[in-house]
């Protein structure tokens, strides 16, 4: 059993918090919506975007991830509902699992 994260692994998490960072995560659903404001007063929320990208986040037997657009897109979801108070068009409810902290 691996005992570090995979190359892969850390690299989605690494690509992750550049989007975050740069405001494009999720583009182009969060575009328009000023998601930094929201975050920079509640480090915690912070905190539940990422746990979402990393509870969503699968990986194969050798640690690479197998689906890393869609983690990133459910904390795009996470992070709409949590702006704007409501669930983006055509998406399914954020699980409470999605956002649970381990």
């Amino acid at each position: 059993m691996p005992t570090h994260l995979s190359n892969g692994a850390s690299g989605a998490i690494r690509r992750f918090a550049g989007w975050v960072a740069r405001g494009s995560v999720g583009h182009p659903m969060l575009e328009g919506i000023d998601y930094w404001d929201a975050l920079r007063d509640s480090p915690s929320s912070m905190e539940i975007c990422f746990a979402v990208f990393a509870n969503v986040l699968e990986l194969d037997d050798d640690g690479e991830p197998t689906n890393e657009k869609h983690a990133e897109h459910r904390a795009a979801c996470w992070l709409y509902e949590y702006c704007t108070g409501n669930q983006p068009p055509g998406e399914p409810e954020i699980e409470p699992w999605e956002c649970e902290l381990y």
